[in-house]
């Protein structure tokens, strides 16, 4: 048997009523969201109860799906699963950090929560959007952004699909030149160009508030969004600070945890985003999802404990 990687759930996934399940299932997902709770008074309530035009506000969002990522985590752990290494999409990268040890929850928390506010101010400030482009190889992509100035690959998720981020003007020209390259999009509804140069403001404000965290190496191999490499000896301030206003080279991060022996993917968040992208990426690997107690059951049994 290969490796196993535990994967986190990033901004998108969020759904009101996420946890729940969990919550009321699994011991270890209790005490971890009761203590994330204290810590960020009516969180649970945000998760369980919305309402939706409140949890997807991205200051909203991203504490409430590391709070239920690393539920998630400690459920599987409980139910005996032990990750190889780790990776997280986008807001998921910083709950594979937490989990992986680099910070404790109770230091990521806050700073997560600065981070949604943070990029949510630079959409307001810098208005653009995202939009996923299906049909085009990824050449193709950065070629049309290299004639749109103002939009950017933002997302690289898979074989034929790719999000790209964009000031809102260059980003509805960018779409209509797309049908005539073969390409189509599909807006995202996001509050801003996430992982474009309009976020460098929270990447900035990140880099300063991460120069006063202590950071530990983490437990386990941590796989960085920038690099789609294992994150290295004190490397962890620059990448999570980068990583805000860099592409997430998804597609090359799950090649490069294939090419390690990893054959076995767990997702943990709401919903199983990441193992529709990882299927057709690596289609021999096997994904299982742990949103739910039911969900997590069938993933003992198929990933194996």
């Amino acid at each position: 048997m290969g490796r196993l990687a535990f994967v986190f759930s990033g901004q998108g996934a969020q759904t009101t009523g996420m946890g729940r399940a969990l919550y009321e299932g699994s011991p270890a997902a209790r005490k971890t969201l009761d203590a994330l709770d204290a810590l960020h008074p009516s969180l649970l309530k945000l998760c369980f109860e919305g309402p939706d035009e409140v949890l997807v506000q991205t200051r909203h969002a991203q504490p409430a799906l590391l709070a239920v990522g690393l539920a998630a985590a400690a459920a599987a752990r409980d139910a005996g699963l032990t990750p190889d290494c780790c990776a997280g999409f986008s807001l998921g990268e910083w709950t594979a950090a937490t989990y992986s040890g680099l910070m404790s929850p109770g230091r990521a928390l806050p700073l997560v929560a600065r981070r949604g506010q943070w990029m949510q101010d630079c959409g307001e400030h810098n208005p653009g959007g995202m939009a996923a482009v299906l049909r085009l190889d990824e050449q193709k992509v950065e070629a049309l952004c290299a004639e749109h100035p103002g939009v950017w690959p933002a997302n690289y998720n898979a074989p034929g699909q790719i999000v790209v981020s964009g000031a809102l003007a260059a980003l509805a020209d960018f779409e209509r030149a797309l049908p005539d390259a073969g390409g189509r999009a599909m807006r995202l509804k996001v509050s801003g160009a996430f992982h474009s140069p309009l976020m460098q403001g929270a990447a900035d404000h990140l880099a300063d508030a991460l120069a006063q965290e202590e950071l530990k190496e983490p437990k386990c191999p941590l796989y960085s969004n920038v690099t789609a490499r294992p994150y290295g000896a004190g490397d962890a301030r620059e990448l999570l600070a980068r990583q805000v206003a860099s592409p997430v080279r998804w597609e090359e991060t799950v090649r490069a945890m294939a090419d390690a022996g990893v054959d076995r993917f767990l997702e943990l968040g709401p919903g199983n985003v990441l193992c529709g992208l990882i299927g057709r990426i690596v289609p021999d690997a096997r994904c299982a999802r742990a949103d739910t107690p039911e969900a997590l059951q069938e993933a003992v049994t198929s990933l194996g404990a």
